[in-house]
């Protein structure tokens, strides 16, 4: 299952799931090119969002408006929709509508993989980036062991080049893996001090010891955070 949070008060961009991308608005663009990986839900705060999505046949509920992360509101999601304890939920941000199935489908397969293993709280991915591409806050950091597990995620430039230059950061993707019961679990932490000065939610399960596998990607794809953002989506879909 494919849960998609759409939360129209984005601070940052207020109504940006809805935004306009070639006559279609950008959450249902992001569940249209993810539907052929598995079925594909929208959780949104919104009767708006409901409604559009019903017009495009994307299936959509209702969740709450006080959710403090996509997280919280893709369980609320996978709970009214009775999905059982092993069942495989992935959370595509609502602002992908250019990813590729080949990224999903490497999360899913990561998912699936460590779908045992207790320790592992979360699965997610990254990019490679360049120097310059890392100082943009926006573009989230993540830095890994040998076996690709997440050390730290940060807004930041991480690792900080302190005495020659250095070109390969990994930029970490918004999509995350789930079991539902890995997600249950998630969702029963407290919300970490980290995770409320970055405003980053995989710093939630690193703060409680949990580790998050990574798997690196071949992508094209980029989130729309800001206006520009949105510009340069419209312009990249007339290609």
């Amino acid at each position: 299952m494919i849960i998609i949070p759409a939360r129209i008060g984005s601070s940052r961009f207020p109504n940006k799931v809805l935004a306009d991308i070639g006559g279609i608005p950008m959450v249902v663009r992001t569940a249209m090119a993810v539907q052929d990986i598995d079925s594909v839900v929208i959780a949104t705060d919104t009767q708006e969002v409901i409604d559009i999505a019903k017009t495009h046949g994307i299936e959509a509920v209702m969740t709450s408006n006080t959710h403090k992360s996509g997280t919280d509101r893709i369980y609320e999601a996978a709970q009214k929709l009775g999905l059982s304890d092993d069942e495989i939920v992935i959370n595509v941000q609502g602002d992908e509508p250019f990813i590729e199935n080949e990224v999903v489908q490497a999360i899913y397969d990561l998912t699936k993989k460590n779908a045992q293993n207790d320790e592992i709280m979360m699965n997610s991915c990254y990019k490679v980036i360049t120097n310059p591409e890392a100082d943009d806050p926006n573009i989230v950091k993540v830095v890994t062991d040998t076996d690709d597990i997440a050390l730290y995620f940060s807004r930041a430039k991480v690792p900080y080049p302190r005495d020659h230059h250095f070109d390969s950061y990994k930029g970490h993707l918004g999509i995350y893996g789930f079991t539902v019961r890995s997600l249950q679990k998630f969702c029963a932490l407290t919300p970490a001090p980290l995770e409320d000065i970055e405003k980053l939610e995989q710093l939630r399960a690193l703060h409680h010891g949990y580790r998050v596998a990574m798997v690196e990607v071949k992508t094209q794809s980029f989130g729309i955070d800001t206006q520009e953002d949105l510009e340069k989506a419209v312009k990249f879909h007339r290609l």
